[in-house]
């Protein structure tokens, strides 16, 4: 990991956040960082506006009402918001303590686990034949025997395709029914597979459906088996076709709860020159 980010992070020279950059980069004496050219920043987030999908068994979900939109008297324009969501909305992180009693809140995942190396594993979906389709050993095993074994401090994001769906809501759960959560149909991570990136050491786990575990699931085996070795999860994360297998560099931060068991995510990824 350290070997890495000296590697492709302080010694990068410009680029710019979602693509080239439009302005000089800082000078490197100041900053200790400069971006290698080529190099480039993509958002793997979805927006949080009206169209925010949220778990269905939550009565609401992201909700941002204008409290002041005015021209002063001073000469000036002012405007502010202000928003409420459940935790596990939108893009969000799940913190340990929402699957293990008494481990990390939100306010306390080492960032350790929110900036790391990346590796992309490719689970294939067919949404007709299999929906819940979970990512398995034998995945990981190909994954590992294509592109070398995964490194302890690694983030594991897991991309199915699902978030081509966002953000309508039958598509995306496999069901619209208002407050029910029995009858999903998305991808998800088997208990055997977290078990494996478990053993791995992984930093953190992602995936681009609305779950760690598939739809159908009733007792979230993967999370426990995830989140009790205080390994947090990504969820509803978009954007991972963009990313190669290996190279990437992500940074996943959340808002910060105190006492949360999660929260809104703003996680993007640098990646290499090409």
């Amino acid at each position: 990991m350290k070997t890495w980010m000296m590697g492709s992070l302080l010694v990068l020279s410009t680029a710019g956040c979602m693509g080239r950059a439009t302005h000089p980069a800082a000078d490197a004496s100041e900053t200790g960082l400069v971006l290698k050219p080529g190099a480039r920043w993509v958002d793997l987030t979805h927006a949080f506006d009206e169209k925010t999908l949220y778990w269905p068994a939550s009565p609401s979900g992201f909700v941002l009402k204008t409290e002041l939109h005015q021209e002063e008297d001073a000469g000036f324009f002012f405007h502010t918001n202000a928003f409420q969501m459940p935790e596990h909305t939108g893009t969000h992180l799940d913190a340990p303590l929402h699957f293990a009693k008494g481990h990390a809140t939100t306010a306390q995942v080492p960032l350790e686990r929110l900036l790391a190396p990346a590796v992309v594993v490719d689970l294939p979906v067919d949404a007709e034949k299999d929906r819940d389709a979970t990512l398995q050993p034998h995945h990981l095993d190909a994954f590992e025997a294509a592109h070398g074994r995964i490194a302890p401090g690694t983030i594991v994001l897991v991309r199915t395709g699902w978030s081509r769906r966002w953000p309508d809501r039958k598509q995306y759960f496999g069901d619209d029914t208002p407050g029910d959560a029995s009858r999903l149909h998305f991808p998800g991570i088997s208990p055997e597979a977290a078990q494996r990136l478990v053993e791995r050491q992984v930093a953190a786990v992602g995936i681009d459906t609305a779950s760690l575990d598939a739809g159908p699931s009733q007792d979230f085996r993967a999370h426990q088996v995830l989140l009790k070795a205080d390994i947090p999860g990504f969820e509803n994360v978009t954007g991972l076709e963009q990313l190669p297998p290996r190279g990437a560099f992500v940074v996943a931060l959340p808002m910060k709860i105190g006492g949360g068991s999660g929260g809104p995510l703003r996680i993007i990824a640098l990646l290499p020159p090409t």
